[in-house]
């Protein structure tokens, strides 16, 4: 198999790997080197049958001189050989900027095309060689297995990574072999850059001392960390009473079993758990929070690095990724969905039942100006079956909503009064009479 044409292999390996398990819209990362070029003439041909739809994005850094020359070239080889649209940003850093802030302007570009085209997917050309470097320069910076593992071949909110079992000189051959111009950034080799003289400097001394063999040593690393957090990732779901649940960007687990650990245990149990909803914790971060968890009263917050925020929520631990409030939004169409916070609102139109209940994930409202919007001080609603009128912040807090999400919790409106809070109220105002046209809402967690 190793013989095959690269276009054999990465069709292989996609069947196995399922990284594309849906249809939609794939933006592909492309700076025009050899690397970029061979994912975009790849997925040129494999789309078709992946069901994907492709845009092409480039980033423009502005450091090097020609950079917009290379663009102009991207966007051209997009439209003209592959009949694909592209996007460019001019990011202009100038000759100054560092790796980390080019990376980091450059995947904000890359995740704006993504949010505002709605693609799933965000696809990129890291590859085997890319791999060795990471595994290498974590080694260097003392990792833990989290870091050993190196690059996934999956991300946070639709980041896949397809080349990964692929060289760069395949890649690079590939992309010759089809002709394509290749832009060859001298930054890859300045060993001013720590990633660069990794690349040029420390790994050939490396295959030198080790007869050709550091690569694949350093590959197999990756592999031993990666079956290491496996093992964590199902324990997970064996440790009696832990009661986990996780999504992208939050999870929550049982105070009380996390109390019986000793704090390394804790630590570690808590970490396999951030992983499994995409957050990054230290071993020092997870200690934090393993001694938090079982010292601290409800409705205490502790904040920790990189926007992560954890709550003592009752008899819960709820760590999660801090998110800005969500603007308030009106649900103006025949049908629709929007997604508020964590929870999506999906609403059509259907004839009304003869009861509302007063609680679920779905109820009916009289036709007319609906919105959905966060809490304001003073919202109060009168529930369905209630005597009076209740605080709408007091309803959420008895419906054990933690403290840290009820700031960004979607209070559904009818004419700017609350009538519906998902999951938790609904309110006795503006419910439909039986059979009459209404507004049918369904809410989840997304």
């Amino acid at each position: 198999m190793a013989d095959a044409p690269l276009l054999e292999r990465l069709r292989a390996h996609l069947a196995a790997s399922r990284l594309f398990a849906e249809p939609a819209l794939a933006v592909l990362a492309v700076s025009g080197g050899g690397d970029s070029l061979a994912l975009l003439d790849l997925f040129a041909a494999l789309a078709p049958e992946l069901a994907l739809s492709l845009l092409v994005a480039h980033a423009d850094h502005g450091i090097l001189p020609g950079s917009a020359d290379v663009a102009r070239r991207v966007s051209a080889l997009a439209r003209e050989r592959y009949a694909l649209e592209s996007v460019t940003a001019a990011l202009s850093l100038g000759p100054a900027a560092s790796e980390t802030r080019a990376r980091l302007a450059r995947y904000r570009f890359l995740r704006a095309v993504q949010a505002e085209r709605r693609a799933r997917y965000l696809v990129t050309a890291h590859h085997a060689d890319d791999q060795v470097e990471t595994v290498l320069l974590r080694v260097l910076r003392g990792s833990g297995p989290a870091g050993l593992k190196g690059i996934e071949a999956v991300g946070a909110r639709g980041l896949v990574r397809p080349l990964l079992p692929f060289r760069h000189a395949e890649l690079v051959a590939h992309a010759e072999g089809a002709g394509l111009e290749i832009f060859h950034d001298p930054s890859n080799a300045d060993p001013r850059h720590t990633r660069a003289w990794i690349r040029s400097v420390l790994r050939p001394a490396l295959e030198e001392r080790f007869d050709g063999k550091a690569g694949a040593a350093l590959l197999g690393v990756a592999a031993h960390a990666a079956r290491d957090l496996d093992a964590w990732d199902a324990v997970l779901d064996r440790l009696p009473g832990l009661d986990l649940t996780a999504s992208e960007g939050r999870f929550e687990v049982a105070r009380s079993v996390l109390r019986g650990y000793d704090n390394v245990l804790a630590g570690r149990v808590l970490r396999a758990a951030a992983r499994r909803a995409q957050l990054r914790l230290t071993p020092a971060e997870a200690a934090r929070l393993a001694r938090f968890a079982s010292r601290a009263a409800s409705g205490r917050r502790l904040l920790l690095a990189d926007g992560v925020a954890s709550e003592a929520a009752f008899d819960r631990l709820v760590v999660t990724r801090h998110a800005s409030v969500p603007a308030a939004r009106a649900l103006g169409a025949a049908v629709g969905e929007v997604a508020f916070g964590r929870v999506v609102l999906a609403w059509r139109r259907e004839n009304a039942p003869a009861d509302v209940p007063r609680g679920g994930w779905t109820t009916w409202l009289e036709t007319g100006s609906l919105g959905v919007r966060v809490s304001r001080p003073g919202d109060r609603v009168l529930p369905v079956g209630g005597v009076g009128r209740r605080r709408v912040t007091r309803l959420l807090m008895e419906a054990r909503v933690p403290r840290s999400e009820r700031a960004a919790y979607p209070v559904v409106t009818s004419g700017g009064e609350v009538v519906w809070l998902p999951g938790v109220c609904r309110a006795q105002t503006r419910i439909p009479r039986p059979g009459a046209e209404a507004v049918r809402i369904d809410a989840r967690v997304g």
